[in-house]
């Protein structure tokens, strides 16, 4: 299933770069439909036959001197469509149209200013008033030399061709990252790649979308039953919502309480899908076999195996019940494939296995209806609320799969998770009380693997770290810690201590991401 048919679109032309993402995502806010194929993959006939309007060349861990290790079709140049490399995607362009490549003597990662050498349709209201703007950079090697016909836009200290451009042909490279928050007018470098050069109209926005996925999963599925992994979270729930439009009373949703959710979720879950929403629901209580499975191990990785073929044996258990099944339904994103498994089949490492990438269709002889797979977390929201779902559910900050499990590193126990559900419910409850919630991408509590020394009434205790994390971010690629108030700090510290026996001390993790992940394993 696709999204990309009939629509007029953005190719980006990934060479591993963990910002590639970004890049379609930032087109995707302009209202235009993007879609990214790894440069291992797209072949000259695909851009052809495919409403392609422009291509982006995106950056990558690569160096221009490996040949063996990219591949790009040169004739993909003569197409006449638009082309906009970004760092390794301007290297690469400026290299097969003729120009030069070789090593920076001065390696340039961060903020940089760059400089206006002349004007372009690219960089229109692009600069400051001094002719200047900050931009972000990560590169080691550099354009020494430029392709015929090619003009100088804009330059840094370090990097003389820092734009350049070729009118003629509609060839543009820049060697820094306009798709990252931290270059200051990115979003407006790229707008004009995509309207004023490549002269693509709006196409892209989730009230179209609502339309558009429910006649493809009514034209996927026809008749047939489907079954529906459910969570409550944002994706399992928009997806179930989006199912239980196309489909009706031939969707089933099993939701299996692994004993790792929030205090109070499963009740939660139950009362929306089951009871509210009136949508088909199969509720399983197996907290005490993922417990026992998960007994005495501390391994991050296989914590997250057991959690995940344990599962996949549960639910296929009680999926097996219902009879002449043809379908399984999952929440799965575009990071969720990419991070797993670079599903564009790049060079993009993996960082984590995830839980909605498995065995299930195969052991189970089904076909997969993954309708989100093209999207962004904030896609999805705003398609859920087209969808009619409450704020409630739309804006629940992200919850991993394997739950708990992966909020208290080392071994599980019954008592751990109790503690641990009791301060995640203290810490998310003041973010809601201070109206903070909405404010933060994702926060939780977790429960650190050491015991610490503390005095309570003038006793000795030996306790728990409980660890509260709280993040902004706009697509969980990269994250800064939010800066709380000393006050807000205070209070809830003072509420998880006082409250919750076994942890005498919390404390506040202030990593941005890169280099931690969001979660701790």
């Amino acid at each position: 299933m696709s999204l990309s048919n009939n629509l007029s679109k953005i190719l980006i032309i990934d060479f591993g770069s963990q910002f590639t993402q970004l890049i379609a995502r930032r087109v995707r806010e302009l209202g235009v439909f993007s879609e990214i194929v790894s440069h291992k993959k797209i072949k000259i006939t695909q851009i052809t036959k495919d409403n392609i309007a422009g291509i982006i060349l995106s950056g990558g861990p690569l160096n221009v001197y490996e040949n063996d290790k990219f591949k790009f079709d040169k004739k993909i140049l003569k197409l006449g469509i638009p082309i906009l490399g970004i760092c390794f995607g301007h290297q690469i362009l400026s290299k097969l149209l003729g120009g030069k490549v070789k090593k920076s003597k001065h390696r340039e990662f961060g903020l940089a200013t760059i400089n206006k050498v002349s004007n372009s349709i690219l960089t229109k209201n692009f600069f400051n008033k001094n002719n200047s703007s900050n931009v972000w950079m990560s590169h080691a090697d550099q354009v020494s030399k430029m392709p015929k016909n090619f003009n100088v836009i804009a330059s840094t200290k370090n990097s003389k061709l820092t734009i350049i451009e070729n009118i003629k042909d509609n060839f543009y490279g820049v060697q820094f990252h306009p798709e990252v928050t931290h270059t200051d007018k990115g979003k407006i470098l790229l707008r004009n790649f995509v309207f004023l050069i490549c002269k693509i109209k709006k196409n892209w926005s989730s009230k179209d979308q609502k339309l558009k996925l429910i006649n493809e999963i009514k034209e996927q599925v026809g008749n047939n039953k489907v079954i529906c992994g459910l969570s409550g979270g944002v994706d399992s729930s928009v997806v179930a919502q989006l199912l239980s439009k196309a489909i009706g009373k031939n969707l089933t949703c099993i939701f299996v309480n692994n004993g790792l959710l929030r205090k109070n979720e499963e009740t939660q879950v139950v009362n929306t899908f089951k009871k509210k929403l009136k949508i088909n629901l199969i509720y399983v209580n197996a907290e005490k076999e993922f417990i026992t499975k998960l007994t005495n191990v501390s391994d991050p990785e296989k914590k997250r195996k057991i959690i995940g073929n344990l599962f996949i044996k549960i639910f296929e258990r009680y999926a097996n019940k219902i009879k002449n099944v043809q379908f399984l339904a999952q929440g799965t994103l575009y990071p969720d494939l990419i991070e797993s498994k670079s599903v564009t089949g790049s060079q993009t490492s993996k960082i984590k296995s995830h839980h909605n990438v498995g065995g299930l269709p195969k052991r189970m002889k089904l076909k997969l209806v993954e309708p989100l797979k093209f999207l962004f977390k904030d896609e999805v929201r705003k398609l859920g609320l087209e969808l009619n779902l409450s704020n409630d559910i739309i804006s629940r900050h992200p919850f991993p799969g394997p739950g708990l499990a992966i909020r208290m590193p080392g071994i599980i126990t019954n008592e751990k998770i109790k503690i641990l559900k009791e301060a995640d419910f203290y810490f998310i409850k003041a973010l809601r009380d201070h109206g903070l919630y909405d404010k933060i991408w994702q926060a939780y509590a977790a429960l650190l693997p050491v015991k610490t020394v503390g005095v309570m009434g003038d006793n000795r205790t030996y306790e728990h770290i409980c660890l509260l994390r709280a993040i902004t971010s706009e697509d969980g690629m990269t994250a800064d810690f939010f800066d709380f108030p000393k006050g807000f700090m205070q209070s809830i510290s003072n509420q998880i201590i006082n409250n919750i026996r076994g942890i005498n001390r919390v404390v506040y993790d202030v990593t941005s991401k890169p280099p931690s992940t969001i979660e701790l394993e």
